[in-house]
């Protein structure tokens, strides 16, 4: 297909008269992309042949705050929809090669001999804009990435010490999964904070759902369960298993002095809600 031109037309309507030669150049570069434009668009509502023409307009134009904060809604964009930053890599560069494939057609059209130092400086201009998108893209892409990740850990951490208040003063905490250091640690934290905001007089932890439980970890709990204690609040121990007590024993650990243990949960809900002399309201 020809190119349409008319004499002493700016580059930007030049670009807009020959958009459909664009693309097509634009595809035959990124030849893996174009197989993957339907299933962007069906992820993530991205329009990547438009948000070329958005960005090659922009870079032309020489406007540097709209292709900073256009890098910046593209990267948040991508990141969201966990779309593949190879692609994007291999989209914009050949959206840089199509752009000064269509520059150079420009200056053959416009007959006009460009000294060496107006073409650097146009080189320059050209490609800091389409370096500072990129730049822009990567540091939203991360930063949001970061953020996701630090929010889903954040839940992880939330699920790890699920501390359930039944009363004013009696909270349980049912710990289920494997108890490795780092949820211990977790756990930890999150329990002597919920005890000294909430007042907490008794803590209920329900063992019965806990898979595995090594050494190490036992060790940290009865660190724990001394530092409970130093905050004023009874801890109460209900679905010990027989492996755990093992360990336990092992440990030398005198049942009764860190710690006061029930058969299950049930039992211990029974005993502190309903005898009248053990209600903590």
């Amino acid at each position: 297909m020809e190119l349409a031109y008319e004499e002493g037309q700016p580059i930007r309507q030049f670009l807009i008269d020959n958009r459909q030669v664009f693309e097509d150049q634009l595809l035959t570069e990124a030849k893996t992309v174009r197989d993957k434009i339907e299933e962007i668009q069906l992820i993530g509502n991205i329009n990547l042949l438009e948000n070329a023409h958005k960005l090659v307009l922009f870079v032309v134009d020489e406007k540097q705050d709209e292709v900073v904060n256009f890098a910046r809604q593209e990267g948040i964009v991508w990141a969201k929809h966990s779309l593949t930053l190879a692609l994007k890599i291999e989209w914009i560069q050949a959206i840089r090669r199509t752009l000064w494939d269509f520059l150079y057609q420009y200056d053959k059209f416009n007959e006009k001999v460009s000294s060496r130092e107006e073409f650097y400086n146009m080189e320059s201009r050209i490609n800091d804009l389409i370096d500072k998108f990129l730049n822009g893209f990567f540091i939203n892409y991360s930063s949001f990435k970061d953020k996701l990740i630090e929010d889903q850990r954040k839940l992880v951490e939330n699920l790890s010490a699920p501390i359930i208040p039944i009363t004013s003063k009696i909270s349980i905490l049912p710990i289920i999964g494997t108890m490795d250091r780092y949820r211990a640690t977790i756990i930890e934290e999150k329990v002597l904070l919920e005890i000294g905001q909430r007042h907490v007089q008794k803590l209920i932890m329900d063992f019965s759902g806990i898979a595995e439980m090594e050494t190490e970890v036992m060790q940290l709990f009865l660190k724990l369960l001394d530092g409970i204690s130093m905050m004023g609040c009874e801890a109460v121990i209900t679905g010990l298993r027989p492996d755990i007590v093992r360990n336990m024993v092992d440990l030398e650990v005198e049942f009764g002095q860190h710690f006061e243990t029930k058969g299950s949960l049930q039992q211990a809900l029974d005993g502190y809600l309903h005898s009248d002399d053990k209600i903590l309201n």
